[in-house]
């Protein structure tokens, strides 16, 4: 049996052309699948941002989770808890009347002059729903305590109230930490308190209200804390005025 005769393209060119353009897509393929290699080993993948606040066990210096006869009602001392970076110092707080009985505190609007816009506070918590927490930078140019501190009902010029001794400004505790007296535009941002009556415990898990000062997000421009499930309260002790 003879062998087929080899096709003679030179008299087809129909097939030379259709050959010609498979080959063109082929090579075509190739460079972009070499680009995408190319493209990816340039352009690293993106890191992903924190996905939200972290929940944190309140606990004192030893690591002991804090009890609610760990806060004395209306102290003068000043306590703060660091959230949700390093370095971010925040108020814990007892509140209570000028008898030193705790007070419940609900949660109500607050407004932000800078902005016009309101956010809601959270309430108390603990067996009297006294505990609340916020941001112990001042919202005017970032002071802290213990330059900013609580004084108590019935104590010092500002009785009841959080004062900063840098400009002047003043929050109320009482009422979502909102805004007293200028210069500052905008109230302070309130921490989240979560507390569990079963084993008596505090924990911190989110941040509400204007951006923490200094930021231009809440979660970002500083370090994440090194434990990812407590954080400690520090009591500074009491300021002088």
């Amino acid at each position: 049996m003879s062998s087929p005769e080899k096709e003679d393209l030179s008299v087809n060119p129909e097939r030379r052309t259709f050959l010609k353009f498979m080959g063109t897509i082929a090579i075509g393929a190739a460079v972009v699948g070499g680009l995408r290699g190319m493209v990816q080993t340039v352009i690293p993948q993106s890191t992903p941002l924190a996905s939200g606040f972290p929940t944190m066990t309140l606990v004192d210096s030893s690591g002991n989770p804090i009890k609610t006869t760990d806060l004395q009602v209306n102290s003068a001392s000043v306590v703060t808890f660091e959230y949700p970076l390093q370095g971010e110092p925040n108020f814990l707080l007892r509140l209570g009347d000028s008898s030193n009985k705790d007070v419940e505190v609900k949660s109500m609007t607050v407004k932000s002059p800078a902005s016009g816009k309101t956010f809601q506070s959270p309430p108390g918590v603990g067996p009297y729903k006294s505990v609340v927490a916020s941001s112990a930078i001042c919202q005017h140019l970032g002071c802290e305590p213990p330059i900013i501190h609580f004084y108590p009902p019935g104590s010092g010029s500002f009785p009841g109230k959080i004062h900063c001794n840098c400009h002047g400004s003043t929050f109320d505790p009482y009422q979502g930490f909102g805004i007293v007296t200028g210069p500052t535009l905008e109230p302070l941002p309130n921490a989240v308190l979560s507390y569990d009556p079963s084993s008596d415990t505090y924990k911190v898990v989110n941040m509400v209200g204007p951006t923490i000062y200094g930021h231009t997000n809440d979660l970002s421009g500083g370090n994440p804390l090194p434990s990812t499930t407590q954080t400690k309260i520090q009591n500074t002790g009491t300021p002088t005025s």
